[in-house]
């Protein structure tokens, strides 16, 4: 899960700006991997954030969430015979794929509430749709969502339909005040850590100490952020 960062239709962003929505980006990938697959009482699952900082001035920051699938965690042929599983199977397998897909579709949404905060903008679902997440790095994860979905749904109808259904799964995650000041917290500690590699051990315990505090850390610092 990693964010897009230059495509034909992008429009030009400053480096430092960049950095930011990157980092939203990605600590919403992580949040959701671990608060959202708990909250749906799913089997937890590895994730790492793999980060490159400028070095010296050069090159740009980059980071993306490596791992944290649910999918790539069962066996091939459980998800290539998927339409031969029996009910139970079939229910469990759904579950797993649709967790992914929200999982994905959090990353850009969290870069667009961030872009929505910093400019004094309505942020709700009736002005958010899947094809809109492209202008917030979503290109990847938009394919990979897409990807799922074809593979397990066969109707375009149907397909379409659960897109709806998991856009709104996801906005509600990120709407979610305690989701977010954990988003938050988790990408304050992007930018500012200068490690390669935040494993997800660190991630969970960013997490499990924003929650517990009900505080995010430095809120007199960037009270803009909170929405």
């Amino acid at each position: 899960m990693e964010r897009n960062y230059y495509s034909a239709t992008s429009t030009f962003v400053p480096s430092s700006e960049l950095d930011w929505r990157t980092a939203f980006h990605e600590a919403g990938h992580a949040a959701a991997i671990h608060l959202g697959n708990q909250q749906k009482q799913l089997p937890p699952v590895f994730f790492e954030i793999h980060v490159k900082r400028p070095l010296n001035g050069y090159a740009d920051f980059f980071a993306k969430v490596v791992d944290g699938n649910l999918i790539q965690n069962l066996p091939i042929a459980v998800v290539e015979s998927f339409t031969d599983l029996a009910d139970t199977q079939q229910h469990a397998c759904q579950r797993a794929y649709e967790a992914d897909v929200v999982n994905l579709l959090v990353g850009p949404l969290a870069e667009a509430k961030y872009v929505s905060i910093r400019d004094d903008e309505v942020f709700n679902i009736n002005l958010i749709n899947f094809n809109a997440l492209h202008n917030y790095g979503g290109y990847s994860d938009l394919e990979k969502a897409l990807n799922y979905l074809e593979h397990f749904i066969a109707s375009e109808v149907q397909r379409d339909e659960k897109i709806q259904e998991l856009l709104l799964q996801a906005f509600k995650f990120i709407d979610n005040r305690r989701h977010w000041k954990c988003i938050l917290n988790l990408a304050h500690y992007i930018l500012d850590s200068q490690q390669e590699i935040i494993s997800c051990d660190e991630a969970i315990s960013i997490f499990d100490r924003c929650l517990a505090a009900n505080a995010p850390f430095r809120s007199n610092q960037y009270p803009f952020l909170f929405g």
